[in-house]
């Protein structure tokens, strides 16, 4: 079983940790562009229950990754710790068509640009999303890689995030679809 271990800052200056790593000598990987689309089924089923089904589009320079990924739920942990299975897809639209045979519907679309490094033996990838802002997000092999990679970067001093992009957009969607509301009367 793969286990997913990571911590999501939000961050104020991506360029200010981007300098960081490159002065801890950090390797810079890629510049990505990715379109996480969410699949559920009519009744939420994986919402209500902490987990995710997307396709994933990753692009970067030249290449384009297409990627089926399943994630459990949460674990109790002081990271964002959940199984997850993932996998390199062929055709994303024969992947789609299956996941609507077995009752899914594409539920959210999540965009974001990446820029990722590697750092202290840990993924750490700069996102930014245009209605959410700029994070932070430590992905290592157990929880003591990553604490020492966000002491070295400075930022011990943030909370950790334990919510997934999905849901803080549809938190931000909501609440921007409230203040549209108000603002309407």
């Amino acid at each position: 079983m793969c286990m997913e271990i990571e911590a999501k800052l939000k961050i104020e200056s991506p360029e200010q940790v981007e300098r960081r790593l490159a002065e801890l000598g950090a390797e810079f990987v890629a510049e990505l562009r990715q379109t996480d689309y969410h699949f559920d089924d009519a009744k939420a089923t994986l919402k209500k229950g902490d987990k995710a089904l997307r396709i994933r589009r990753q692009v970067a320079a030249d290449r384009t990754q297409l990627l089926m990924t399943y994630k459990g739920p949460k674990e109790e942990s002081n990271f964002k710790k959940r199984q997850e299975i993932e996998f390199e897809l062929a055709d994303a639209d024969a992947a789609e068509k299956l996941l609507a045979a077995l009752g899914y519907h594409k539920a959210l679309v999540v965009e974001k640009r990446r820029r990722l490094w590697r750092f202290g033996g840990c993924e750490v990838a700069l996102d930014r999303l245009d209605l959410l802002g700029d994070y932070l997000e430590i992905e290592g092999s157990d929880d003591g890689k990553i604490d020492a990679v966000q002491e070295n970067l400075g930022l011990s001093h943030l909370a950790h995030i334990p919510k997934s992009y999905a849901a803080l957009l549809n938190a931000r969607l909501r609440e921007l679809n409230g203040e549209h509301r108000k603002s309407a009367h």
